[in-house]
């Protein structure tokens, strides 16, 4: 994907299904790290940024069993990794998930996440009176971050 169509591919993500509320969540640079034969998880990345404050409380795809929002973090000398059941987007902010801190975590894969294949992904977010609304996504996969930068962690740090 050119950086050309990954700008395009950025923008097509803010269309929303459900209320209109959805239409002032911003994704960007979204990508699934790709697996290989066998693999049963990995992390999916993007940056989030909600115009008046959201919380995301939800992510669903038909290629795992299990998708949730995980954090990394260092506890002592020991990195840890746990489920969170809600992400806070304050209002304006640029919230990342990455390698490394929070991201996506897919789990018990249904099949191989090839390179330059995508991911059907929906998010579902939650604004501040409460009112749900969903996001659906097609994620590219890809080994790293779009332009090319490594990620923080390799997959392999996505440990349970």
């Amino acid at each position: 994907m050119t950086k050309t169509s990954l700008k395009l591919f950025a923008a097509t993500l803010a269309l929303a299904s459900g209320p209109l509320f959805a239409q002032a969540i911003k994704v960007q640079d979204a990508w699934v790290r790709t697996t290989v034969q066998g693999q049963k998880g990995t992390g999916g990345f993007m940056k989030i940024t909600a115009k008046d404050g959201a919380r995301l409380v939800g992510v669903s795809t038909p290629v795992a069993g299990v998708a949730e929002v995980h954090e990394m973090k260092m506890e002592g000398d020991v990195m840890r990794m746990r489920a969170v059941p809600v992400l806070d987007l304050p209002a304006g902010a640029t919230v990342e998930l990455k390698p490394g801190g929070y991201h996506l975590m897919l789990q018990d894969l249904k099949t191989t996440l090839p390179k330059d294949s995508t991911v059907p992904m929906t998010l579902t977010f939650e604004d501040t009176k409460g009112v749900r609304s969903t996001l659906e996504l097609k994620v590219p996969v890809a080994v790293n971050a779009p332009g090319g930068t490594a990620g923080a962690a390799p997959a392999a740090a996505h440990k349970h």
